[in-house]
């Protein structure tokens, strides 16, 4: 009992069945590549809350319980936790709906949606359903990638034009506001957030190692105290509270709960889908397997003891992780090294961040959020299957102009579409003997090859189900009712499924082959299909001797039975052509 106990613990709390072998090298490296992620963590945090209409101090609440957290369940070693870009904007437009940015409620309503996504991913952990982030496409995860890195982006025009743009998530919007406002902008906060920019873009180009937006933060504080520029006009971040946040319980209804619901599931999706997929590389990238139901549950459980001590979503950030993988880090406590440093922040260090001016706040977030933009992706979508790429593109287009959630959710109904639309029309090839062997294979792919005359063999590259039924015995019946076709082989051997619509659709077909003089033959099918259809009336309908191992089988043994017929000679003429002295074909070009 007490084994079984301590066998279910060290299931559920992943850091017990590594953290033994813990020892004094992984220490160090953790603790290198923990503090310089720390120190990175700083004033990304810091501009991520803005984005989500936070006060800044809530980034860095963000940045301590769930990096705390995270390592007790959490299978990846290298994912640096922490608030990301994108999961604020979804934020933004969650509780925007609800609440004025700013206000108490709405801070309270974002702390809660942190609570509620921090269940929904616990659940779906426990539950295993992390299959679910395979609702979310390439093409669209490349979609909202895009389009929301364009609202981060644009978002921010107001604060670095020194202007307020009032709060929106449509990009039209603020740039039509940006334009008409352009006459009230402030020059000198324009300056200053041009410089950071500047300073961001080229800082890595002739020193990489720098921490570049620490390296901005600090420089615009120095010239912001000596040149008196807060004095002149350019605003800056003002007082930022000062020690650890104290346990709270927001005081929120049902409806409240509720309302946020589409929100916390979306944001649940997209950061599982992220996680998961960096954990991946790095886990490739250092020979070692993640597991996703323990991703959800580590970050699950983050966001969840987090939202009781004023923290906002926090997930996995590929820029930091990166820098952590870089710097080291052996295993996931490399985050309590981080979260340490943003402790000491806010313990000690919050009044140097007074003068920090929120142009230069801005600056950080629009290159960070641009900097999502990957155009070489798209292009890539396009050129390997243009349905995807037009799919990225409408799931860009449906973020920018309806909404985040609504966006995504169009993306993921268009692409579930998509894959309909395919399983319906599945690829039916019809296969050829390829002389010199005794294989079949794709007329239009291979060349030579030979059609055995008044037989055509058929190849379905799908699961026969109740979505493509009806068309597979349509495209049957099409290719030989009323021209020279005395026998239908069907290879099985892609058929991996079959289910009662199908069989319904064999029988019909069978029945309509028959009263035109055509029989059905089947070949290759695997057990648990050839099972189904014993238990079926199709094999009622046809016998055992219509069922094949491979087309070569069923074409041996029709050609006899004609030859018996008739004292022809198409089956001396058959293996004449799978002579072994004859050439393989060799595959066309596709």
């Amino acid at each position: 009992m007490l084994q079984s106990i301590r066998e279910g613990i060290r299931d559920a709390v992943y850091i017990t069945s590594w953290i033994s072998q813990y020892d004094r090298s992984a220490l160090y490296r953790d603790a290198v590549a923990g503090c310089t992620v720390g120190v990175m963590l700083i004033p990304q945090a810091m501009a991520y809350a803005v984005i989500a209409g936070m006060p800044p101090v809530y980034g860095l609440y963000a940045s301590l319980v769930p990096l705390v957290v995270y390592p007790f369940f959490g299978s990846s070693k290298q994912l640096a936790i922490g608030p990301v870009a994108i999961d604020m904007v979804i934020v933004s437009a969650g509780v925007g709906a609800l609440a004025t940015p700013g206000t108490d409620r709405y801070v309270t309503l974002a702390i809660v949606l942190t609570g509620l996504l921090g269940v929904v991913q616990i659940a779906m952990g426990a539950a295993r359903l992390g299959f679910m982030a395979n609702l979310l496409s390439r093409p669209v995860i490349t979609g909202l990638t895009s389009a929301a890195a364009l609202i981060i982006g644009f978002s921010q025009l107001g604060n670095l034009m020194g202007v307020d743009l009032g709060s929106s998530q449509s990009v039209h919007w603020i740039l039509w506001e940006a334009a008409h406002r352009a006459g009230d902008a402030h020059l000198l906060s324009v300056l200053v957030g041009a410089s950071g920019i500047a300073l961001l873009v080229g800082l890595p180009k002739v020193a990489p190692r720098l921490p570049e937006p620490l390296v901005v933060v600090v420089l615009s504080i120095l010239a912001v105290v000596g040149l008196d520029l807060h004095e002149q006009g350019v605003a800056v971040i003002g007082d930022i509270p000062q020690g650890l946040p104290a346990p709270t319980t927001p005081d929120v209804g049902f409806q409240d709960v509720r309302s946020l619901l589409p929100a916390a599931f979306t944001l649940a999706l997209v950061q599982f889908m992220k996680d998961v997929s960096l954990g991946r590389i790095f886990a490739k990238r250092n020979d070692y397997e993640i597991s996703p139901n323990r991703e959800l549950v580590g970050v699950g459980a983050g966001n969840l003891v987090g939202s009781f001590f004023s923290a906002i979503p926090s997930s996995g950030s590929f820029s930091r992780s990166a820098v952590n993988d870089q710097t080291g880090a052996r295993t996931a406590l490399s985050n309590w090294f981080a979260a340490a440093i943003i402790a000491l922040t806010i313990l000690f260090l919050t009044p140097l961040f007074y003068y920090l001016p929120i142009p230069v706040l801005a600056s950080i977030i629009m290159v960070s959020g641009f900097g999502l933009i990957d155009v070489g992706e798209i292009r890539e979508l396009f050129q390997a299957r243009r349905r995807d790429g037009a799919l990225a593109l409408l799931t860009a287009g449906a973020v920018l102009g309806i909404g985040i959630q609504e966006g995504i959710l169009l993306g993921i109904g268009a692409s579930l579409l998509l894959v309909m639309h395919r399983m319906s029309r599945p690829n039916v090839a019809e296969l050829a003997h390829v002389p010199g062997t005794r294989l079949f294979r794709d007329r239009q792919r291979f060349d030579p090859t030979y059609r055995i005359d008044d037989i055509l063999v058929l190849r379905v590259d799908a699961a026969f189900s109740f979505a493509n039924a009806r068309y597979f015995r349509n495209f049957i019946l099409d290719k030989s009712t009323g021209r020279d076709v005395r026998v239908v082989v069907v290879d099985g051997t892609s058929i991996n499924d079959l289910d009662t619509t199908a069989i319904e659709a064999l029988t019909t077909m069978i029945a309509a082959l028959d009263d035109e003089g055509v029989e059905l033959h089947f070949t290759g099918l695997i057990g648990p299909v050839r099972e189904i259809i014993r238990r079926s009336p199709v094999h009622d309908q046809l016998g055992e001797n219509y069922f094949h191992m491979e087309p070569h089988d069923a074409i041996v043994r029709i050609l006899k039975e004609w030859d018996q017929a008739d004292g022809g000679n198409r089956l001396d003429r058959y293996f004449a052509r799978t002579a072994p002295e004859r050439q393989r074909a060799t595959p066309a070009a596709s």
